[in-house]
């Protein structure tokens, strides 16, 4: 990986969605072990709990949205100029329009192209006009690419834009009729299940990290917990019959690792209060730990051919 510092930034958030309960997530992920783990791993890992914006509780309104935005922009891009890689807990999926927008400042300065990895059963690209429900965690990349109608959910001031072309939508299988029509239109990357259900995970995903490697650009994956069946992570509000099995994940998870280009992490949609005993926490927490070099045995790059 880029930096063996690790920095948790718990977003206890759930103003983007309907469902009540995300704001439990970061405290269920480190119940489940998050810090301990990564520690086990040799790396350093700076917890400085959780952001604090001042909204009233209950505040959803635009105020809010903006001033969790900007917190979590703000810590992303501290963490990133100081040479850390950010593990952003949370908290719903309208968290990434801080924690993408941060990276994209990050990388403005470094002249570098920022890549997004969005791994989820839905490709959060409506728009206001689009969206069926309303809910801003239906929408965090469209606002991030330059949609018309967000530019309020941003602090003030010029901000940079999330090129779609660079976006990967993986493990899609739940997409409205309006926001379909703006990823055709946008050239937004797309790998459904049925793809996966074809050729698995590794020729997608190696497309994905190879052009990454290519244009030497920073790759922040975004994680949301329905990207798996929800069999396997019950603990989720908007689940989808379908989803990555306990081993694609792995997998997937492994070869980000060994790729080395994860520079910033986002986990979310995580929802205690729907959980079965905290086991989609520890999924969750188990899967964070294979993409920073947790496994069973390590594979020997130069395996000596058996003796006859």
């Amino acid at each position: 990986m880029p930096s063996s510092i690790i920095e948790i930034i718990g977003a206890p958030i759930e103003i983007g969605t309907s469902e009540p309960g995300a704001v439990m997530g970061p405290a269920a992920l480190r119940t489940a072990g998050l810090v301990r783990v990564l520690q086990e791993l040799g790396l350093t890992v700076r917890d400085g709990g959780d952001l604090a914006p001042g909204c009233a509780p209950g505040q959803r309104d635009l105020p809010a949205i903006r001033a969790w935005m900007t917190e979590i922009s703000h810590a992303v891009e501290k963490a990133l100029d100081g040479a850390s890689l950010p593990v952003v807990a949370g908290g719903d999926h309208s968290l990434s329009l801080g924690s993408i927008d941060g990276a994209l400042r990050h990388c403005g300065r470094t002249s570098r192209p920022l890549f997004v990895l969005w791994l989820d059963a839905h490709a959060d690209f409506n728009t206001l006009e689009t969206s069926p429900s309303g809910n801003v965690h239906g929408m965090p990349l469209a606002a991030l690419c330059g949609e018309p109608g967000f530019d309020k959910l941003f602090d003030g001031g010029p901000r940079p834009r999330l090129d779609p072309r660079r976006v990967h939508l993986f493990g899609l299988r739940s997409i409205d009729a309006g926001e379909r029509a703006i990823v055709t239109q946008r050239q937004v990357n797309v790998v459904d299940m049925r793809t996966i259900d074809e050729f698995g995970v590794v020729a997608p995903l190696r497309r994905i990290l190879d052009r990454v490697a290519a244009e030497n650009g920073h790759l922040h994956a975004s994680f949301d917990v329905d990207f798996l069946d929800p069999t396997i992570a019950p603990g989720v509000g908007t689940t989808v019959p379908g989803g990555a099995t306990f081993r694609e994940a792995h997998l997937i998870m492994e070869m980000l690792c060994d790729s080395g280009l994860v520079g910033s992490l986002d986990v979310v949609e995580l929802n205690p209060f729907l959980d079965e005993r905290g086991r989609s926490a520890r999924v969750l927490v188990e899967l964070v730990a294979s993409l920073f070099g947790r496994r069973i045995i390590d594979r020997p790059t130069n395996v000596p051919p058996l003796e006859a």
